[in-house]
């Protein structure tokens, strides 16, 4: 009898995914704890293993939008056909790739030259154009990882005949290549946020002179006592947790014909992966401390760079912070997180002339912008919203007096 493998839920908000990738082909035996596929949603990758032994049977195609609860694959329970080269059971997941305990002999895995690699290495070295032949693998037997597929994709490429030979012909204009199946999904929520809210943008600046003052008097301090670097995003937090407090209606959201105000001060951290943008949220940020924001943080980039951030990470945030600056932008209108009713846009730190008390001085500043969703915040409280910001970033006495 044929056991049937469905798409399992992925969060209460969520109902379909795309099968990104197939691991074994169709036809193939499968061990129990195998990898076999992977599917995609608008957040995350999440990769499903087969929990029955058996003959492996493709019912849907990569590229394929599926509902959740949608039969992707059968597996028609049995022993391996005799004569089959049988490898050792896969554990499966990131920690089997990570730790390098488990073999792989399958075709699948060693095709290359009969270089060994477990599948979601070679996924991920496809995707970032590494060659595999030039990796070193580290675990056993030599096999290549995870791991070693991500150290390789971050070290410059040195220039050689092979790569010379996939350069574009300059007679070619235009290069032709399929969107992924997580570039659709990230389209499709992009359109829909501005589709279904009433988005609308205000401006401000902010001196960023005390908080760069402050950083640079106690960096050495707090580096030596907490292990991490006080970074400028602490201190944003900080100043927009003490204004949803101040107004109340940012920190809430539209269910229906509801208004659901949340009491809770959970922020969404934009970071910009290879794959996309992801927010993950520091939790309970009224309560941490400075130094456990930034290990939050950290924290975070890693998983974010390993690609190991699980749906739980990317769910339940209030209102969302981006950081533009650090691509170099100057101002921008940042997009509307759904269901939050408000994002804030940081931007690069120019040198400017400002007037400060009657003399024109030059300062460190920042553009700051809020876009938020018109039809539950008005302009009177964005504008306040925003202008609370401004004041704890050009005072931060006050976010560590509470004032």
């Amino acid at each position: 009898m044929a056991h049937e493998i469905k798409i399992p839920s992925v969060g209460e908000s969520i109902t379909s995914a795309t099968l990104g990738t197939w691991h074994k082909n169709d036809g193939d035996y499968v061990k129990a704890g195998e990898v076999i596929l992977t599917i995609e949603t608008d957040k995350i990758s999440t990769e499903l293993e087969s929990d029955k032994a058996g003959i492996l049977k493709h019912r849907a195609a990569e590229g394929d939008e599926l509902d959740i609860g949608a039969v992707v694959a059968a597996i028609e329970e049995g022993d391996a056909p005799s004569g089959s080269n049988e490898e050792p059971a896969q554990s499966g997941g990131s920690s089997a790739e990570t730790s390098g305990d488990v073999s792989e002999s399958t075709p699948d895995a060693s095709s290359d030259d009969e270089v060994k690699v477990t599948p979601v290495a070679r996924k991920i070295a496809a995707d970032e154009g590494v060659d595999l032949s030039t990796i070193n693998g580290t675990g056993a037997g030599g096999k290549i990882t995870k791991a070693d597929v991500l150290d390789a994709a971050s070290t410059p490429a040195v220039n050689t005949p092979a790569k010379a030979a996939s350069v574009v012909p300059a007679t070619d204009r235009t290069t032709r290549k399929k969107m992924s199946p997580l570039r659709k999904k990230i389209a499709s929520h992009l359109v829909n946020a501005q589709q279904n809210a009433a988005i609308l943008t205000t401006f401000n600046e902010v001196d960023m002179t005390e908080i760069m003052a402050l950083r640079k008097r106690v960096q050495d301090d707090f580096v030596k006592r907490h292990g991490v670097k006080l970074g400028f995003m602490s201190f944003f937090i900080k100043a927009v947790v003490d204004a949803l407090q101040a107004v109340p209606s940012v920190n809430a959201q539209i269910e229906g014909d509801e208004i659901v105000e949340n009491h809770f001060y959970d922020i969404g951290v934009a970071v910009g992966t290879d794959k996309g943008l992801m927010v993950p949220v520091v939790r309970d940020c009224e309560d941490k401390s400075f130094a456990e924001i930034e290990q939050g943080i950290i924290d975070y980039a890693t998983k974010a760079r390993e690609g190991s951030i699980g749906l739980p990470d990317l769910q339940g945030g209030v209102f969302t912070i981006t950081n533009g600056g650090i691509y170099g932008s100057l101002l921008s209108t940042p997009i509307l997180n759904p269901p939050q009713s408000g994002i804030l846009g940081m931007h690069s730190i120019q040198q400017r002339p400002v007037a400060v008390n009657g003399e024109v001085v030059i300062r460190p500043m920042m553009y700051l912008a809020l876009s938020y969703d018109h039809r539950i915040v008005d302009g009177k409280e964005a504008v306040t919203f925003l202008v609370r910001v401004k004041d704890c970033l050009e005072h931060p006495d006050r976010l560590l007096v509470g004032a």
